[in-house]
């Protein structure tokens, strides 16, 4: 990373900066917006095509100062620019990126850029792990805004831009940040780390990506607590505190490790993965200064999260349950281990990331009554790894699998979206994977 000082959001005025990765998700369009809007000149380069990015590219239309290289990455944009603002998966070993480097053009991710932006006297509490993020960062954020402090939500999040939040943060502020591997690479990149660091679970995931490397993962993952200070906290879950003892780096924060014991139960967060996903939000709130009664308090006010085993209604006495962000199996074994023995019904399957089925497989005969699959590699793994006897159903998209489990529940069932899968393909991401599940059971009567 080349050494690079910005004082404050109107350095971006003027600056040719190229947006490496546009997407879907929303977080991309808002920082694209918040840029054009500070006048910057802007290059937005993505390898999908015009028509898959045009919901996106939409939103931007009002911008004069947008130019889009679209379906492919041209090297001149690398060379050119100010400085390179990457997205989320994009390789480390790309080629455009090495090219940026070899001429001395600064590379940045915006939700990296955005912490190490934001005034003195801000409190930035960081959230990772392969499972539980999610739920632990959006909980944390309900427990501080219940208790009356000035919090921002910000990183991973949906639809939202991490780096538009320099025109609301101010000193005294608390900003919970849900962050990824990948975010996590730009704060390597900088060599910083959240005040406040949570690292929730770490499994299998996006070996795809990493190429088989747990190691390389879990590096990435390191950079929440990597680069802390003297005063400076890392909170761990139980599982995962062992792996961060024998790779400490350079730590210099307090570790402490936290289990899912003596938990109040919540009627939004069921299942035992979700204790602890409390433990660790409850560890914070406490060293942020709210009391016992304040915690449980705003526990039963927390809405839950969208697609983290998000409860939908009942139709016939038959529950239904979105967790369409179990892209992994060990997030499916948790959501089925939160149900009665053979009374879900699972729509699972996708698209593969590199990972390991033979656990959950193990798991399917006994917890799962009956089984539908959405289309996709990851499928095509699981069935050839299943027990013969063990029925299954196919489908070629959401709809039939919903109307198809629909047709095989009976009251007192549960139909479970959980598809230990990615959903590229077939969707446009695991939300719209979600929100094509939500509607599809809507219709169904």
């Amino acid at each position: 990373m080349i050494e690079f000082q910005i004082m404050d959001k109107s350095f971006f005025t003027g600056k040719k900066i190229t947006l490496m990765g546009l997407g879907l998700l929303g977080r991309g369009v808002g920082d694209a917006k918040w840029l054009a809007e500070q006048g910057a000149i802007l290059t937005i380069t993505d390898l999908k095509s015009e028509k898959e990015l045009a919901t996106s590219i939409k939103k931007l239309t009002k911008f004069k100062n947008i130019k889009y290289v679209l379906g492919r990455h041209s090297e001149k944009d690398f060379i050119s620019a100010d400085l390179v603002i990457k997205s989320a998966g994009v390789p480390q070993d790309s080629k455009f990126l090495k090219v940026a480097q070899k001429n001395k053009v600064p590379i940045f991710m915006s939700t990296a850029l955005f912490a190490k932006m934001v005034p003195e006297g801000v409190k930035i509490i960081g959230i990772t792990g392969t499972r539980g993020k999610s739920t632990t960062t959006h909980l944390i954020y309900h427990l501080l805004k219940s208790a009356g402090k000035r919090v921002l939500l910000g990183g991973n999040v949906r639809g939202m831009s991490t780096l538009a939040l320099l025109d609301k943060v101010q000193s005294g502020d608390h900003l919970v940040l849900e962050l990824d591997s990948w975010q996590l690479q730009g704060f390597g990149d900088l060599k910083i780390s959240p005040q406040v660091s949570v690292f929730t679970t770490f499994m299998p995931d996006h070996l795809n990506y990493y190429k088989g490397r747990m190691d390389k993962y879990f590096k990435d993952k390191a950079n929440i607590y990597r680069w802390q200070k003297k005063n400076d906290l890392l909170i761990a879950g139980h599982e995962v505190a062992p792996l961060i003892k024998k790779n400490l780096y350079n730590f210099k924060g307090c570790l402490l490790v936290i289990k899912d014991k003596n938990i109040p139960k919540s009627e939004r967060l069921i299942g035992k993965h979700n204790k602890l996903n409390i433990a660790l939000a409850f560890a914070v709130g406490r060293k942020l200064g709210l009391s016992t009664s304040e915690l449980k308090s705003s526990l039963k006010t927390f809405p839950g999260v969208s697609g983290r085993l998000e409860f939908l209604g009942e139709k016939r006495k038959i529950r239904f349950y979105n967790d369409t962000t179990a892209t992994t199996p060990e997030a499916t074994l948790s959501a089925l281990k939160s149900f009665p023995k053979n009374k879900v019904i699972l729509i699972a399957g996708g698209s593969d990331k590199g990972l390991d089925y033979k656990n959950l497989v193990k798991i399917i005969p006994r917890q799962v009554k009956s089984l539908i699959f959405l289309p996709g590699r990851a499928t095509d793994k699981i069935i050839s790894i299943l027990p013969k006897k063990f029925n299954f159903f196919t489908s070629h998209n959401m709809a039939q699998a919903v109307k198809k489990a629909f047709s095989l529940a009976k009251p007192g069932d549960v139909i479970l979206l959980s598809p230990a899968a990615a959903s590229f393909g077939l969707f446009k991401n695991e939300f719209d994977r979600g929100d094509k599940f939500i509607s599809d059971v809507e219709r169904v009567k």
